[in-house]
This record gives structure tokens, C-alpha cells and sequence, in this order.
């Protein structure tokens, strides 16, 4: 992401500074009887961080193995100090060779990873380090180990939220040029088809019979197409708003009310009630006539999303749909009881002679 290169030009910054910081105590030969083998572990932290600023500068290199071969390089230049200090290790004012280049690595880790990775990449310096100390009681030792852990912590958390920033702005980007996109596509839309489908639905009614049902059916395309122009893009990854399903069914026989915030449900759940929703209103149709009224509500509960369908039929008579499963017509069974039962939810079916049908689906949310 572009947001983290300046994470990781400051991070380059800090290894140069701090390998030079490094280079001073060397020259100063405070505490090293070999400073032979100090310079050779200073080339080597030389090279490494040419090769890290390079790497790190490439978006396709900062992974995983980049991230263990950065550990690896520092926690050796640390392990090498020993071997530097000779006698004079852990005598009072002596530091490691790496001497602060050795938090490098934390706080890589950290803008990659966040605060868990920048934690765990701490622990291992600091252990090394730790390990490296003949009197472990020496505060200056405990307060680096601490200061590494704030490092990685703080430096991973800040990263994180950065992140989640720029993902934010990139999806407002994105949804700002999908309505602009879909108001185009509206103006230019609204002229030619939209109008050509409200004139085949009037003129299918007025001349009756078969242009009747397709009056029907263009009516039902105008709806859906009207709901598709106008309907929000935005919805979490993963999720489907159940409005916008529910919404395509209206039609001058069929009403549809939702409510006005999302209700959003995972996109396999969502298109299961909707095409539950859709079996009941094609057994309206089917048993009701083409002219019958129907009502859908959806609305929200506590954990659940609830979807009534009512008509106004002559509804079911008792034991009607006993038969109708005995005879091996599972519309219902299967259709609407089945699916739903498939995604965690139930349905419930009231039926008066003469008053209609209401079918009542719940699923958790």
C-alpha cells in the first residue's frame, strides 16, 4: 500500500543513523578488545542495510522471507559481540556492536505485521540480548528490552490503523466512482428504457389478454431496473444487503417496504431468502391468479432478519399441503421450508379460508 513507504524510508533512515552511531563506539574502541572483528561485524551491518533499504523500497520483496533474513542478520551481529568484547563484556558503559541497529528488524516486523508480529520479533532480540549480559540485573539491559517491546507495539499498532485508514478512503473512492458511474448510467437510461417498459405495461393492461401478462412483466423489469439504478453499492466484503434482492420482486401486484438502514446478511443467506421469498410469490401467482396482491415486509429484529409474504387469496385449506407433499409436490416443503431450514432459519405458514395466506421466514442475522 502506498501509505507504507513512508514506514519504511523512516525505518531506513533509522538503520543508517543508527549504523553510524554503531561505527562511532567502534572507532571509539570503548569496551572492545577485538575491534578487528567489530569492523568486519560493522561491514556486515553496512551491507545489510544497503541490501535491506533496497528490498524494503520493493513492494513485491517485503514478505515473509525478507522479514526472517532481517532477523536472522541482526540477532547474528548481536550473537557476534561476545566474540568483540572479549573480557569486557558486560563491564559497565559497554553496548553490543549492533548498539541500537539491533531494533531494525522490530519495528520492519511491526509495520508489516502490526502490534503481535512487532511484539514476537522484540522478544527475540531482546532474549538474545538478555542471553548476552553476565549480570542480568542491569536496568540499562531490562529498560532496552522494555523500549524494544513499546517499539514493536506501538510502531505496529500505529501501522495498522494507517492501514485500515487507507483502506477506508480507497473504498470511499471507489463507491464515490460507482455512484457517478450509476447516475450516468441513470440519465441515460431513464429516457430510453425505463419509459419504453412503463409504455408496454399501460398499453399490456389496456388491451388485455396475453399483452396483459406482458404489461406484467415489463412492469416487474421497470421495478427491478429503477431498484438497480438507485441501490447502494456499499456493503461489507462478504455481506449482501437483502433490500436490494427483495427490492427487484416489486411490481404493480407485488409491494415490497423495507426498512431504510441495510440488512445486511451474509451473501449466501441473502440469496437464499430471497429466492424463498421469490417460491412463495411464484405460489401466489400459481394459485392465486395473476391479478392477485401480494405484501412483502422485511425488517430486523434482535440476531434476525424477518421476511412476510402475504396475499390476498382465497388461502389454503386445512391439510392442503399435507397432500400436496404426499403427492410429490415439495414447492413448499422444499422451495421455502427446505432452503430456509438449509440456512439456520424457519418458516411459518397462517392461512385463513377467505382472508389469505401470510408466510413469515426468520433468519439469523
Amino acid at each position: 500500500m502506498a501509505i507504507e513507504g513512508p514506514f519504511w524510508r523512516a525505518i531506513a533512515v533509522y538503520r543508517v543513523a543508527s549504523l553510524v552511531y554503531a561505527a562511532v563506539l567502534m572507532a571509539q574502541q570503548r569496551g572492545y578488545e577485538q575491534p578487528v572483528a567489530g569492523w568486519l561485524v560493522i561491514g556486515v551491518m553496512a551491507l545489510w542495510t544497503a541490501g535491506a533499504t533496497y528490498a524494503y523500497a520493493v513492494p513485491v520483496l517485503r514478505r515473509w522471507p525478507l522479514l526472517a533474513m532481517d532477523l536472522l542478520v541482526t540477532m547474528a551481529c548481536l550473537l557476534a559481540s561476545p566474540y568483540v568484547q572479549g573480557s569486557l563484556q558486560g563491564a559497565a558503559g559497554t553496548m553490543p556492536v549492533p548498539a541500537t541497529w539491533v531494533a531494525a528488524p522490530v519495528l520492519a516486523w511491526a509495520v508489516y505485521g502490526g502490534r503481535r508480529t512487532g511484539a514476537a520479533a522484540a522478544a527475540v532480540v531482546a532474549a538474545g540480548d538478555l542471553w548476552l549480559v553476565r549480570t542480568p540485573g542491569e536496568s540499562v539491559v531490562i529498560n532496552g528490552a522494555v523500549l524494544l517491546f513499546l517499539a514493536g507495539v506501538v510502531v505496529g499498532h500505529v501501522a495498522r490503523l494507517a492501514k485500515q485508514a487507507e483502506e477506508r478512503m480507497q473504498r470511499a473512492a471507489e463507491m464515490e466512482a460507482a455512484q457517478r458511474e450509476r447516475e450516468r448510467l441513470a440519465r441515460d437510461i431513464h429516457d430510453s428504457v425505463l419509459q419504453v417498459l412503463a409504455l408496454v405495461q399501460r398499453r399490456g393492461r389496456q388491451i388485455g389478454g396475453e399483452a396483459a401478462e406482458l404489461g406484467r412483466l415489463a412492469g416487474e423489469q421497470e421495478a427491478a431496473l429503477r431498484e438497480l439504478i438507485a441501490s447502494r453499492p456499499a456493503t461489507p466484503q462478504g455481506a449482501t444487503d437483502l433490500r436490494s434482492l427483495l427490492l427487484r420482486y416489486g411490481s404493480p401486484e407485488v409491494t415490497v417496504s423495507t426498512p431504510a438502514t441495510p440488512l445486511l446478511l451474509p451473501a449466501e443467506t441473502a440469496r437464499g431468502a430471497a429466492a424463498a421469498v421469490k417460491a412463495a410469490l411464484d405460489n401466489v401467482r400459481a394459485h392465486c391468479g395473476p391479478q392477485a396482491r401480494a405484501w412483502v415486509l422485511a425488517e430486523s429484529g434482535e440476531g434476525t432478519v424477518t421476511v412476510s409474504i402475504r396475499d390476498d387469496g382465497p388461502g389454503i385449506p386445512d391439510g392442503r399441503l399435507d397432500e400436496a407433499r404426499a403427492d410429490g409436490r415439495l414447492g413448499v416443503a422444499e422451495s421455502i421450508r427446505g432452503r430456509v431450514a438449509d440456512l439456520g432459519g424457519h418458516v411459518s405458514i397462517v392461512s385463513v379460508p377467505g382472508q389469505g395466506t401470510e408466510v413469515e421466514i426468520t433468519l439469523p442475522s
